[in-house]
């Protein structure tokens, strides 16, 4: 029996990180746009608060569990930036290559180029769900001015993780996913949802 579940996100990459993590303990993923969701507001300055906040918004349009991640790159040179901030860094629209170049140009001429991907995973049952579900993860790399590798998504080309000698780019799936920020969240949602 496998349990629908709306993920409250339509990006395609985070929808299959979820599903290869989430299918196998019985849930069904549905990205929010399947059910014509729009994107909620996230107007705090919190992960956890923005994640809440997608996580009920969805729920709430779909009469249907949500789940919801909140996750950026926050580097320590830059006080945290681009932090919450991460998808829109470089404005609107929303654009991988425009946040990238903010980055590394951000960095130019820092000699700290250490960051951590952050993020919180929120599973709401229904829209006022008084304990909703939390989880959390950080990976720690630093930050490169040559992107490499073809997979992943976001600031991926760019974070290096300095014990491998790659960048999240260059990892397979699995194997980012093993390592990642939101694979360990996932790992620990997934011991909260058992």
């Amino acid at each position: 029996m496998t349990q629908r579940l709306i993920l409250a996100s339509n990006n395609a990459g985070k929808l299959k990180e979820f599903q290869q993590i989430l299918g196998p303990i019985g849930f069904t993923l549905h990205p929010q746009g399947e059910f014509d969701v729009p994107e909620a507001e996230e107007p705090h300055a919190t992960f956890v608060e923005n994640a809440l906040e997608k996580a009920r918004h969805a729920a709430r349009l779909t009469g249907l569990p949500a789940l919801a991640d909140d996750s950026g790159v926050c580097v320590n040179a830059l006080g945290g930036a681009p932090g919450v901030y991460s998808a829109r860094f470089a404005g609107e629209p929303k654009s991988d290559a425009r946040n990238n170049a903010r980055l590394v140009a951000d960095l130019a001429g820092k000699a700290d180029k250490s960051a951590y991907y952050y993020c919180v995973l929120v599973y709401v049952r229904h829209a006022d769900d008084p304990q909703p579900i939390i989880a959390d993860g950080r990976w720690d790399g630093e930050i490169i001015d040559t992107p490499r590798g073809e997979n992943g998504f976001g600031y991926d080309p760019y974070f290096l993780i300095p014990s491998l000698g790659k960048t999240t780019a260059e990892l397979t799936p699995a194997e980012k996913n093993a390592r990642s920020h939101r694979g360990q969240a996932l790992r620990a949602l997934v011991e909260k949802l058992k």
